[in-house]
């Protein structure tokens, strides 16, 4: 395993100058390994996107996939052994002590070697991000389950910007070991030793602004809207949008989302207050400026988080601002005006200057033919200072997205009753179940937007205790459940609640937000089919917090109480119209 001749690197190697004058072929792979699903699925649609997307047809916008190498997982394999590292890996070691530990190995000299090949000519940011074999499945997309980590790769010095690429490999390879990825491989009843890592090493799709780097707009779209709202079927599905590095838009941030079909339709919001309170005012970009405190087991070690000011600085706003004039309490369109930005993208979706949208249903198109179901892209475009002249979109991947044709019938009487527990109108999921004894609900009474980290991790306790146990759950809790912003809701990762079968969002007054469809947390939950629901937030179907309470108890936190029930609850989900209920049986109304 260690003879270099069974590891064969393939010698053609993007060039430094590949984003502005790309070399023949966007893809090089080092080693004779597997190159896990995201990968394969970049390779693959290259080819397809090459044939079906007529390019002539948007002269003023390119589109590519962004260059980018692969290190097979017989690297990976390698790196494993030659350090020892499955007995940590796979022992119940916290995350950062093993993180640590994996920071202090070694990669194998001739896998460093090749790096430093692929480094030593290139000086544009990096994404390292994992391909594990199981990400991108249909029925177990593994999304955001694994880490990616960004870097600068600015340093002077060819031996600097070496060691931080080679962190940021282990920091990917750690990360097939995490608690949260274990947890998720536990529920999909997956065993540890089947996953190998694959990583993917990809130009940053984005322009530099002084210390700043990112893109004018990152996206995430899908061929299926679970929400649409009016009268436009899910068939015409949903884009979101984001200002800077899509990491907004995948962690659950504030978004912008529409309906492609329909780009200049407004989202349903319920006043110009709502509308500024509601969209994105930070976004990310990587760090090009000072280097950080060193620490190379944290994510966002080189990345930067600004404001709308700094956007403004950097002449980005001007496709997708609008201004709030309070004097009218109205929005205008477009940065002319003095007065708050709102990030509604209104210059790009309804001038149409720079096609963008359309682009977008293109390609959802192509991927949904050629996978034959539909799909979830995701995507970075620049504009440019130059406007139309300097656009580039970025497709970044795609994945299958899971959507079931089980009839289901709710009518509106069936929402309210004695026995009903929780109804909405706004469900994901479709399918019925009667299986589930065991409930796990966030306190509301004990509930404050300033303890959601506590929150999230006395959940992840009673999550690994039920996995154990084998007890599927229902889990009921405040805000949006796997946002990044912890006054959102509650910034888990689905492997932390990985155990539930049923989710309910209750809104708060604090905490009145619909659901991010772009996020990776999102992806999982209707790929894995969990039923989710979505309180109504006109109170007009309140969560009946009072019958969880007398249920038995079988432990409580500081914030969360995990109950069981005499007989199972009936929860039915109609996909098609949106509606789920979920009833109690008469044995539990009062429970001893």
């Amino acid at each position: 395993m260690s003879d270099k001749e069974n590891r064969p690197i393939e010698k053609h190697h993007p060039r430094a100058e590949g984003a502005s004058n790309p070399p023949h072929g966007r893809f090089a792979r080092i080693g004779k390994g597997e190159m896990g699903g995201k990968a394969q699925g970049l390779v693959r649609f290259e080819n397809i996107m090459a044939n079906a997307l007529d390019t002539d047809a948007y002269p003023n916008i390119k589109v590519d996939i962004p260059w980018f190498w692969v290190i097979a997982t017989d690297w990976f394999d390698l790196f494993m052994e030659e350090n020892r590292l499955y007995d940590i890996a796979l022992s119940d070691a916290k995350d950062q002590h093993m993180a640590n530990a994996f920071q202090r190995a070694e990669l194998p000299a001739e896998l460093v070697g090749e790096l430093k090949k692929l480094i030593s000519d290139v000086h544009v940011p990096l994404a390292v991000r994992s391909s594990g074999l199981l990400e991108d499945a249909l029925n177990e997309p593994f999304a955001g389950v694994y880490d990616t980590k960004m870097v600068p790769n600015n340093q002077f010095s060819t031996e600097s910007r070496l060691r931080t690429l080679v962190e940021a490999v282990k920091f990917v390879y750690v990360s097939t070991f995490s608690r949260d990825a274990k947890s998720y491989r536990q529920a999909m009843g997956r065993s540890h030793q089947e996953e190998k890592m694959a990583v993917i090493i990809q130009e940053i799709v984005g322009l530099r602004h002084g210390d700043r780097f990112y893109p004018s707009v990152s996206g995430v779209a899908r061929s299926y809207n679970f929400y649409a709202f009016g009268n436009t079927p899910p068939e015409k599905g949903v884009v979101s949008l984001a200002l800077g590095l899509g990491k907004t838009i995948v962690d659950g941030g504030r978004s912008w989302t529409y309906c492609p079909a329909h780009p200049r339709a407004k989202p349903p919001f319920g006043s110009t207050k709502e509308l500024l309170t509601q969209t994105q005012t930070r976004f990310w970009a990587v760090n090009m400026g000072k280097p950080p405190t060193y620490d190379p087991i944290k994510e966002t070690e080189y990345l930067y988080a600004g404001d709308l000011r700094h956007a403004e600085e950097d002449g980005v706003l001007r496709e997708v601002a609008s201004t709030y004039d309070p004097q009218s309490d109205r929005i205008t369109m477009g940065t002319g005006l003095r007065g708050p930005r709102v990030l509604n993208f209104a210059p790009l979706l309804e001038l149409g200057d720079i096609p963008l949208n359309d682009v977008v249903r293109d390609l959802l198109k192509i991927c949904e033919d050629d996978l034959g179901n539909p799909v979830e892209i995701e995507f970075a475009a620049n504009f440019g200072h130059g406007g139309n002249a300097c656009a580039r979109l970025g497709f970044l991947q795609v994945r299958p997205m899971c959507v079931s044709d089980d009839r289901v019938e709710i009518e509106e009487h069936e929402l309210q009753g004695e026995h009903v527990i929780v109804a909405s109108e706004e469900v994901l999921g479709n399918g019925q179940l009667d299986t589930i004894k065991d409930v796990v609900y966030v306190k509301p009474d004990a509930f404050s937007a300033k303890d959601t980290w506590l929150v999230a991790a006395q959940l992840e306790e009673m999550n690994r205790e039920l996995l154990a146990a084998k007890l599927p759950y229902l889990l009921v809790v405040m805000g949006r459940l796997g946002t990044s912003d912890p006054w959102l809701g509650i910034p888990v990762k689905w492997g932390q609640v990985s155990g539930a079968k049923v989710v309910v969002e209750a809104s708060t007054s604090g905490m009145n937000v619909d659901m991010s469809q772009g996020s990776h947390f999102f992806h999982n939950v209707n790929c894995l089919r969990i039923l989710y629901f979505s309180t109504d937030k006109t109170g007009q179907y309140p969560v009946k917090w009072e019958w969880l309470e007398r249920q038995r108890q079988v432990r409580e936190s500081q914030h969360v109480r995990h109950v069981t029930l005499v007989s199972p609850l009936h929860i039915k989900v109609d996909g098609r119209s949106g509606r789920g209920v979920i009833f109690c049986e008469r044995t539990n109304t009062v429970s001893d």
